[in-house]
């Protein structure tokens, strides 16, 4: 068998250099919250493939639940024959994300093809074409969820893009001026907002707003309440399709199914993938009746969409992610990790912010706590070292100066405090060098 070395030399011989490589490991096997290399290392893993392993690495039922399906239907195209199962798995997501009094859905492969899909569906529902989105945010890499993606270097040499797309400065808690309450920042940030429709786009050419509650490529930021429901209000108010992001934030990660359900403030459409099928390639666009009926046949949808053995993975998820207690978990994880970066924010001044919703943890580096500068440098060593010391770590944030936390939520309270002692550990080490 191949050893590590070996993949990444036959990788750069075959694949793009244009397929990032953020994490320099390579993976053969993996249960619960650990990953073994192809030199037979194992790894805590606090990066979770991004986001998409909420219930952990290969749960039995999930595992179980795709052999079955995949021995009886792998593949017949939702749009040529019908089957049960991709229904199932709707009428338990509209149960689980209503959208108002009658909630439809619609499956997808991607965070990125439900955030293309969701657009569309906003456009054909308004008649409109603008679409207002936020800095800072990520999308997905397809044409459109590019555009809407804010980090440049996720777009170079890649345009045109997207036209009658614009963005708005994301309303984030930690950079807000120290003179403002955070009611007075929201009232400050929803009145830019009202500017910003008078100035670089008709209000009544826009057809969505779309945005993260809890930025993930971002750095975490979570969005403060107040200005969501003044979005809602707005959006209301105007006739504009208010669009929730929920790719990575949901299925467990905030500590909700939703992110969406720690604001009281329903979307007309929202977007999940990621943690949805534990590694399956799933994902679904989720909106109020007349808005998702709005779209014309044949225009939303694809060939592999719902893939029957995908589907079988999500129901399974689900019925995992609720059996064990997911959400609870969630909360019990985020507030030991947010815990112990705090006490290490007591004696680190890199440290310039620690935030996040449920387990979904940021740990931001600064040169300088006053004038929030990032630290890159000091957040790249760290990720280094901790990976040396068996823990995966990803950065965020546009000055790559924020470690994420996404472990799965299975993993155990030992391999949480023995990632965060290495965490620690590895932090003392890069400060005292």
């Amino acid at each position: 068998m191949a050893n590590s070395q070996d993949l990444y030399t036959r990788r750069s011989n075959v694949v793009p250099n244009g397929v990032g490589s953020f994490v320099k490991t390579t993976a053969v096997e993996a249960k619960g919250a650990r990953l073994t290399d192809a030199d037979g290392k194992e790894f805590i893993d606090f990066g979770g493939g991004i986001g998409v392993l909420n219930s952990g690495h290969c749960p039995p039922k999930v595992v179980k639940a795709i052999q079955d399906q995949a021995a009886k239907l792998i593949h017949a195209c939702f749009h040529i024959s019908t089957y049960e199962i991709y229904i199932e798995l709707c009428e338990k997501l509209v149960k689980l994300f209503p959208h108002g009094p009658k909630t439809k859905a619609m499956l997808t492969n991607t965070g990125a093809e439900s955030v293309e899909n969701a657009i569309k569906i906003a456009r054909q529902a308004t008649k409109r074409q603008a679409i207002i989105c936020f800095s800072d945010a990520f999308h997905g890499r397809s044409m459109m969820g590019m555009t809407l993606t804010s980090k440049v270097t996720y777009k170079t040499n890649c345009g045109p893009f997207a036209p009658e797309v614009y963005r708005l400065e994301f309303p984030q808690l930690y950079r807000k001026p120290e003179n403002l309450s955070e009611e007075e920042f929201c009232k400050q940030e929803l009145q830019k907002l009202e500017k910003f429709v008078g100035t670089y786009v008709d209000v009544t050419s826009v057809a969505a707003i779309i945005l993260e509650l809890v930025q993930g490529e971002g750095g975490f930021h979570a969005a403060p309440k107040a200005y969501i429901k003044g979005l809602r209000e707005f959006c209301t108010k105007n006739g504009i399709m208010l669009i929730f992001d929920e790719v990575q934030t949901g299925f467990g990660r905030t500590g909700k199914w939703g992110a969406y359900q720690h604001y009281d403030v329903l979307p007309d459409i929202s977007t999940w993938a990621k943690s949805m099928g534990s590694g399956m390639p799933i994902g679904a666009v989720i909106g109020r009746q007349e808005v998702m009926d709005a779209a014309v046949a044949g225009t939303i949808g694809g060939t592999y969409l719902g893939n029957p053995v995908c589907c079988a993975a999500a129901i399974a998820t689900i019925d995992f992610m609720e059996e064990e207690k997911l959400n609870d978990r969630a909360n019990v994880i985020g507030t030991k990790i947010k815990e112990r970066f705090k006490k290490m924010a007591e004696w680190a001044d890199c440290i310039g912010d620690v935030r996040g919703l449920g387990a979904m943890i940021a740990l931001e580096f600064v040169t300088d706590r006053k004038t929030k500068a990032p630290n890159a440098d000091i957040c790249d060593a760290v990720t280094t070292k901790c990976l040396e010391k068996g823990v995966i770590l990803l950065k965020a944030g546009n000055g790559k100066n924020v470690i994420r936390i996404l472990s799965p939520l299975t993993i155990t309270d030992a391999d949480v405090d023995k990632a965060l002692n290495i965490i620690e550990e590895s932090l003392k080490e890069v400060i005292k060098r």
